[in-house]
């Protein structure tokens, strides 16, 4: 199974930290993970990798989201990402953060559950 394609799979991992660097010295030690780091307009990107499987990111707490605690996220690859608001918000959801575009990896949208936990479900561009 492709988690990048199929729908409803869990497909990638991110860790937003107030220091990014310490956390890639520890998970890099912990794990044996590598890291690719790659410019974002916000700063760095940091993609952990096993050899060549690239398995999750790691980044600074962005400005907009200053206060929060460092923590892990995740996210769902869904079909389509614009229709998936309306959903949310039918089964009793919270949108977060609407559908917004992450250059050259796709689009992604933010939502917390009736119960209060939050997700990430993700389109990712094709090619």
């Amino acid at each position: 199974m492709n988690a990048f394609a199929t729908h409803g799979a869990f497909s990638w991992a991110e860790l937003m930290t107030q220091d990014p660097e310490s956390a890639r010295g520890f998970y890099g030690e912990l794990f044996g993970w590598q890291f690719d780091s790659m410019d974002m307009p916000d700063g760095h990107y940091h993609v952990a990798r096993i050899g060549e499987n690239k398995i999750a990111g790691v980044m600074a707490i962005p400005a907009q989201a200053a206060g929060t605690p460092p923590h892990w996220g995740n996210y769902v690859t869904v079909e389509d990402v614009d229709a998936l608001p309306a959903r949310v918000e039918m089964l009793g959801g919270t949108m977060l953060v609407q559908p917004t575009d992450i250059p050259g990896v796709g689009r992604f949208m933010l939502f917390q559950d009736p119960q209060g936990a939050t997700l990430s479900a993700i389109t990712y561009a094709q090619g």
